[in-house]
């Protein structure tokens, strides 16, 4: 396994049980807010061990903004940026915007209805860092629960497949001349929200058999059958926007974006081994 599939798995983790779907707003709201701050603190981390020294968030007292969303200077207002990577010398070199889907709606039972206005907040955010930082990479990552790869209906489409549809317009910006409202690398990632949260405790041991032997009474009591382990199966898909067909992995997902950082400034950085070295 990955680092980074590592680090994202022990952070999520650590959430707590999520909340079922008739749960009061207020504690959706929560977790959902806990979801987005524990995987930019694990971004975080792995850019940092990537060679991004500064990237941001860190965890407490390792620096201003650390653990928290950094906020960025922009082209129409200051914005708070989730993930970032900044210097003194260059200003934003790269962000990364965390938004989630994790519930469904309780009148259409599927997980689409906030999908637009999720679009339009993570557009005005491209919109007002490239407008002040043209050349910064800017990547979007949309975390959906992963049953919104299976709420389709004769009807309509899953929303997994809709968000591609209406998110393929906003991705792709290779040239710091291109559209501001577009991001470099916007990505859909399916969350198995089954497999997040505290691991369960151990089965006891299955009692031995009551068969009136002395032996019996001795013998060794068998294994009750293990449950799974929460972080052992995958808990996060990665799909580039507009290619719900093709899984990524998220080491190829975040050398892709390193990669477009080196491009965009040569003369200070080149990408070696995954790691972002000086030029």
């Amino acid at each position: 396994m990955a680092e980074i599939d590592e680090r994202l798995a022990e952070a999520l983790g650590s959430l707590p049980p999520k909340p079922g779907d008739e749960a009061p707003q207020a504690a959706k709201k929560r977790y959902s807010e806990l979801v987005s701050q524990q995987v930019a603190l694990a971004l975080g981390a792995e850019l940092r061990r990537r060679g991004l020294k500064e990237a941001r968030p860190a965890p407490g007292g390792a620096g201003p903004d650390a653990g928290a969303e950094r906020r960025m200077a922009g082209g129409l207002g200051a914005k708070k940026v989730d993930v970032t990577w900044a210097t003194e010398e260059s200003g934003l070199l790269l962000g990364i915007s965390v938004k989630t889907i994790n519930f469904r709606d309780s009148k259409t039972r599927n997980f689409q209805k906030n999908l637009v206005n999720r679009r339009g907040d993570m557009l005005m955010e491209a919109v007002t860092l490239h407008r002040r930082f043209p050349y910064a990479v800017l990547a979007g990552l949309f975390f959906l629960d992963s049953e919104a790869a299976n709420d389709g209906t004769e009807k309509r489409r899953s929303t997994f497949l809709n968000a591609h549809a209406r998110l393929q317009l906003f991705t792709g910006r290779n040239d710091p001349a291109d559209r501001e409202e577009q991001f470099e690398r916007f990505y859909l990632i399916l969350l198995d929200s089954a497999r997040t949260g505290p691991r369960p405790t151990p089965p006891p041991l299955a009692p031995p058999p009551r068969s009136g032997s002395t032996a019996d009474l001795f013998a060794p009591a068998p294994l009750a059958e293990a449950a799974p382990d929460p972080v052992s199966l995958p808990l996060l898909r990665p799909f580039q926007v507009g290619a719900p067909e093709r899984e990524l992995a998220l080491a190829d997902m975040l050398d892709d974006l390193l990669s477009l950082v080196a491009q965009r400034n040569p003369d200070f950085y080149e990408l070696r081994d995954g790691r972002l070295i000086p030029a």
